[in-house]
């Protein structure tokens, strides 16, 4: 979207036409805090790095108070959505770059959404990590293209002007960007189906009940487990139901003892977050289950520490000393 754009929509929707006046720096700072957790949701979604996404939103910063101070936007939300979409892409190239010299598979960072589920979008959308990996095949456009429509609730007009483009064109990103996903995307599950698997795989998790955890998962499941190079780690997916069940009860075996698993709420889902079982819990894993209608699909296992330290501090300061064993 271009700055005359943004002077000429409403809540990132085309139609205002109110003469823009300057803003003083403590408006300037008001809006953009009132903006900054549906910013951060954005770019989070299209980065998969909670870190990265503050660092994208904080740059957004010195662009809109000085565009504010001179009164050149009728529209705070059109103008930091368009920004914060292009900072992002900015950052995605780069962090490709990076994620192809990853030691090992890359999962996005986890991030606690028990006190704001949508994670400031319009819809929980585009927000679990299997959707987030998932994302990784798309190219830049068509990923701010689906999430901008899918989570925030974008008119085609409104994507056009974001991604300075055609309305014909932002719905062929969409459309394109759709596709790529449709293969990889989960079926639809009930919240009942849902925990009813939920509960089976970690009940034969819990007892080492070989073919009972094989039974829970689909012929086709992988799993895969991110160290980052700096802790032990898988360096490669595992596939197949009865190899991701022998690895799952293997990695339980060799990482399990000393540790609690505390139920937490990541990504819109319910995760284990595994801890050390001492005074001061250093963070061991995040277990997240991707379930379909047919059964659960792929277990993501987060080891890398600087992916961990958010969402462990999170759930230990919002549950105290709740464990459990996965």
């Amino acid at each position: 979207m271009t700055v005359d754009a943004a002077r000429a929509s409403e809540n990132g929707r085309p139609g205002s036409t109110e003469p823009a006046t300057a803003t003083t720096s403590a408006d300037a700072a008001e809006r953009f805090e009132a903006a900054r957790s549906r910013l951060t949701g954005l770019a989070y979604r299209l980065l998969g790095s909670w870190a990265e996404a503050e660092d994208v939103v904080q740059d957004a910063w010195p662009r809109w108070a000085s565009v504010a101070a001179t009164g050149g936007i009728d529209n705070a939300d059109a103008y930091l959505t368009t920004i914060v979409t292009r900072l992002a892409l900015t950052a995605l190239d780069s962090a490709r770059v990076r994620r192809e010299q990853y030691v090992g598979p890359w999962l996005p960072e986890p991030v606690s959404t028990r006190d704001d589920p949508t994670l400031g979008a319009e819809r929980a959308e585009a927000l679990d990590l299997a959707t987030l990996l998932l994302l990784e095949r798309l190219s830049g456009p068509e990923r701010a293209a689906v999430v901008l429509r899918e989570a925030f609730a974008y008119d085609y007009t409104s994507l056009a002007e974001v991604l300075s483009t055609t309305e014909a064109a932002a719905r062929q990103l969409v459309s394109r960007g759709r596709r790529a996903l449709d293969g990889g995307r989960r079926q639809p599950v009930s919240p009942a189906d849902r925990d009813r698997l939920l509960a089976a795989f970690v009940s034969a998790a819990q007892s080492g009940d070989l073919a009972a955890l094989e039974a829970v998962l689909v012929p086709d499941a992988v799993a895969v487990s991110d160290g980052g190079g700096v802790v032990s780690a898988a360096r490669r997916p595992v596939r197949g139901a009865e190899q991701v069940a022998r690895f799952v009860l293997g990695v339980l075996e060799k990482f399990g003892r000393g540790v609690r698993s505390i139920p937490v709420i990541a990504n819109g889902e319910t995760a284990f977050l595994a801890v050390t079982d001492e005074p001061d819990p250093q963070p061991v894993a995040l277990w997240s289950l991707d379930i379909g209608a047919d059964g659960v699909r792929g277990v993501h296992i987060v080891r890398a520490p600087d992916k961990l330290a958010r969402v462990t501090a999170q759930a230990l300061s919002q549950i105290g000393d709740a464990s459990g064993r996965l």
